[in-house]
């Protein structure tokens, strides 16, 4: 490569629009289309109706789903003109962690639904190109995997928080132990919305037995399935066991915010001081209230439009919601993205990217959601070239415009 067209830089994601256009002199062109609407498309193709379904599904009549899109569209990006944009720098600094771009893996439920090897796909991938994982309480591969795999990459941990405090505390205790340094607390899902689609088809993977290996590798729990007579030896036994354990974990019973100091507490006791942060947040005074609580920061999300129908985009209340954390902590962002463009219109520290790679995921496994990542890096770092943006920590509100619908 010409030095003088591509300088060396800390990351160069965009050079996989390179590769991708030379696959045409082999005969050959990536293996799927990642533009969004594409990309569910294929994955609708591969994916059982379940597992379609679950990864498909919103609240209600989607109302929220496309409150996040609209919020999306009315910000528009105003490009800079004749800045030297060729040796720019997408990487960024997030609790301690340097990180090759703003952009995480979100945490995601039950991905063995998508492929045999769930999020050991993600994991993997999150640690080659160093950014971070998230892994879901929900998920269906063991902490102590999920983390091996990831290697020496920046992973969190997503609590879905169960009423037995044993239990809760041996969840936390292993996601430190296997290295997941950033505690986040998820508040939208004490049980789930009302998913038509799914109720219809009594779609629950939990209470077909399949996705409770955090819990079935848990010693807790594994107590209590014996307190309860299962055996997970016994085929017979796996629905009642993963009743049980998501039961434990979506229980439709509701926390307050009297839980939140000694949550704080106890992470920040198992884990010598690392950040603890709060998802979910889309009203500036619950924002206000985290920072009071002793909070590191918050994530601004409505979980994808999938909890609460009708609901108000994530993006139309970040800036309250930053506003009110203000230089107290961290914001990151959650529900929507879907391009580099909405990566960039989110000025926020980090945001958080599911749907896409889960649909790679259904795709081809490990290798697509290597290729979705890889395409969102590519897509965000050649729009900061195109936008006369430099660095990350350059991007803010003067590069954008507020429109209608």
């Amino acid at each position: 490569m010409d030095p003088s067209i591509q300088p060396s830089r800390p990351t160069n994601f965009a050079i996989y629009q390179k590769e991708c256009f030379q696959l045409s002199q082999q005969g050959l062109h990536p293996p799927f289309n990642t533009h969004p609407d594409a990309l569910e498309e294929e994955a609708k193709k591969k994916l059982t109706q379940g597992g379609w379904l679950y990864a498909a599904c919103n609240a209600g009549i989607g109302w929220t789903d496309r409150a996040n899109r609209e919020a999306f569209y009315r910000w528009r990006i105003i490009p800079r003109m004749l800045v030297d944009t060729t040796a720019r720098d997408t990487t960024t600094e997030l609790f301690g962690h340097k990180i090759n771009a703003p952009i995480c893996f979100a945490p995601i439920g039950i991905n063995k639904i998508y492929h045999p090897l769930g999020e050991l796909n993600a994991s993997k991938i999150a640690g080659e190109l160093n950014i971070p994982y998230c892994l879901s309480t929900a998920g269906s591969q063991p902490i102590e995997e999920v983390a091996r795999v990831n290697g020496k990459g920046p992973r969190f941990f997503q609590l879905y928080c169960p009423h037995d405090e044993e239990l809760e505390d041996s969840l936390l205790q292993r996601a430190w132990d296997s290295g997941f340094d950033v505690c986040i607390f998820t508040l939208d899902t004490w049980q789930l919305a009302w998913r038509h689609n799914d109720i219809a088809e009594s779609n629950y993977a939990f209470y077909r037995g399949i996705g409770a290996e955090i819990g079935l590798s848990d010693p807790v729990f594994r107590k209590r399935i014996s307190e309860h007579g299962l055996d997970p030896e016994k085929i017979e036994d796996m629905p009642k066991i993963g009743e049980l354990w998501i039961d434990q974990v979506w229980h439709g019973k509701a926390w307050t915010w009297e839980k939140v100091p000694k949550l704080v507490e106890k992470w920040r006791r198992i884990s010598n001081g690392r950040p603890f942060l709060l998802k979910g947040i889309q009203h500036p005074d619950d924002a206000r209230k985290a920072m009071e609580m002793g909070c590191d920061g918050v994530v601004c999300s409505n979980h994808a439009g999938r909890q609460v129908d009708g609901a108000v985009g994530s993006l139309e209340m970040l800036p309250e919601v930053s506003q009110s954390v203000g230089d107290k902590g961290t914001v990151l962002f959650d529900s929507g993205i879907r391009t580099g463009a909405d990566v960039f219109k989110v000025c926020a520290k980090a945001v958080l990217v599911g749907r896409l790679y889960v649909f790679g995921m259904a795709i081809a496994g490990e290798s697509g959601v290597r290729h979705v990542m890889k395409s969102l890096l590519a897509d965000f770092d050649i729009l900061m070239n195109c936008a006369g943006v430099n660095k990350v920590s350059e991007i803010d509100k003067s590069h954008l415009s507020i429109g209608g619908l």
